[in-house]
């Protein structure tokens, strides 16, 4: 019938034109569909709202002739306005960490009416410690003649800090005690969980000291370090051969603690403690002030009657090793070395002020005065919501003491601090195709004290 009303010519023409315009349609359905699966079904899925989700699109073209709108860029940004009101679920600053710290029911509370006691009476330690030691000969208490194999010991709060800057302190404090462990061969433990909750506090060390003790029996000495000190003479090494013949080493003066029984007359924030039996009697004869409550408000009293010009508080544990040195003498005084020779705890209000002229005068290695081996903030408090000091001076005061210990770590990879103040670094040395034949000044790339023999033997 169409050849009757068109020509051959003309009917190829209409043929042609049908068959582009299936292919054109077919197109524009495709154009439709991407462009929907990219923009979304509009506010309610309606062809009018689509039209106008386009129509937008269109106008910001126009607007920025030069700019490419990508059309899930545009989407992000339109669900950012609708997500404004859950937008606090993933800001850490705004979230309330409390509602995730759970402690899980109460702790079982002791009969009040016996004495405190760390564990199990244990009155063979000795012996039990001598068969294992020889029983595990890979396992030695001595890594090379005077050479002890120590586990510094040290820990935090199971909660976060009181204050939002105290955990950022922490972290400085760790690092800074990883580094000096690092370079003399010693071991290190950090606890973050309360072993018994009536030892909170200033008590919180005995119970984990005594647990270290007895599940490492390879441990010659155990050193306690509160998490507010520094060391901040990465060089010095601690003169061991010096207490063959002591088993417990803090720093303090033989007349303040002796005869004036003056409570600062030691300081218990940073002690050495040999692994023996003797040491398991001491722990247990500090630890009956410790209990908090009524028993630990009573010893303060004790405490403040007793010992030179302490302030009225709470029993801690360092007045109760005054007291008990002072009244106990002839028991433990001879297996106790009160060290002054260098500074095993080091009051920062004295040394910090003072890093510029050691620097200018002296050099690590020394542990003294004149360059300490161990600065220790205390009453700074700074995972706590307040200390005995302006925290402004505390921290201020604890960055230049890290930078200070930082810096003698640097130096070994050719950097420093810009200045004690600074986070910042600089380079000090220029860097070499030769980097073995570089020598760092202090000599803490492969120190003596870290050298371990090895045996040679032939097949």
């Amino acid at each position: 019938m169409f050849d009757r009303c068109f020509g051959a010519r003309q009917l190829l023409r209409i043929k042609r034109v049908l068959r582009n315009g299936k292919l054109t349609l077919i197109c524009l359905v495709l154009t439709f569909v991407v462009f929907r699966g990219n923009l979304g079904a509009g506010k309610f899925g309606t062809p009018q709202e689509d039209l106008k989700d386009l129509k937008g699109i269109t106008d910001q073209i126009n607007f920025y002739p030069g700019r490419r709108v990508e059309p899930r860029r545009v989407l992000e940004e339109a669900e950012t306005t609708t997500t404004e009101a859950t937008s606090s679920e993933n800001n850490y600053a705004t979230f309330d960490i409390k509602s995730i710290l759970v402690d899980e029911g109460e702790e079982q509370k002791r009969d009040p009416s016996k004495p405190y006691r760390l564990g199990p009476k244990i009155s063979d330690w000795d012996e039990q410690r001598a068969v294992w030691l020889k029983e595990n000969p890979n396992f030695p208490n001595f890594l090379a003649p005077n050479k002890p194999r120590v586990l510094l010991v040290t820990g935090s709060s199971p909660k976060p800090c009181e204050n939002p800057v105290g955990d950022h302190y922490l972290l400085k404090s760790i690092k800074n005690k990883i580094d000096y462990c690092r370079l003399h061969g010693i071991e290190i433990f950090y606890n973050m969980a309360l072993l018994d909750a009536e030892m909170a506090g200033f008590w919180a060390k005995l119970p984990l000291i005594r647990k270290l003790l007895l599940s490492h029996p390879e441990i010659e000495f155990l050193w306690w370090m509160d998490s507010d000190a520094m060391f901040t003479d990465m060089a010095f090494e601690v003169p061991w051969e010096r207490y063959k013949d002591h088993n417990f080493v803090m720093h303090g003066w033989n007349e303040m603690v002796y005869d004036q029984k003056n409570w600062i007359g030691l300081n218990t924030g940073s002690f050495l403690l040999r692994n023996c039996q003797w040491s398991l009697d001491i722990l247990d004869a500090w630890a009956p002030m410790g209990p908090k409550g009524k028993i630990r408000d009573e010893a303060g009293k004790i405490l403040t009657r007793e010992l030179k010009d302490r302030p009225v508080f709470e029993a801690d544990d360092q007045s109760a090793m005054v007291y008990l040195l002072a009244t106990q003498r002839d028991k433990w005084g001879d297996k106790v070395y009160l060290e002054s020779a260098y500074y095993l705890h080091g009051y920062w209000g004295i040394l910090v002020d003072r890093y510029e002229e050691m620097i200018e005068n002296y050099h690590p290695g020394l542990g003294d005065h004149r360059w300490p081996l161990v600065t220790h903030f205390v009453g700074c408090k700074p995972c706590g919501k307040f200390g005995d000091y302006p925290v402004e001076r505390c921290l201020k005061q604890m960055d230049r003491a890290f930078n200070f210990g930082d810096n003698q770590i640097l130096q070994m990879y050719g950097f420093t601090h810009k200045s004690l103040a600074s986070r910042r670094v600089k380079r000090t040395r220029n860097e070499t195709s030769n980097p073995l034949e570089v020598k760092d000044e202090l000599g803490l790339l492969h120190p003596a004290f870290k050298a371990v023999k090895v045996s040679s033997s032939r097949g």
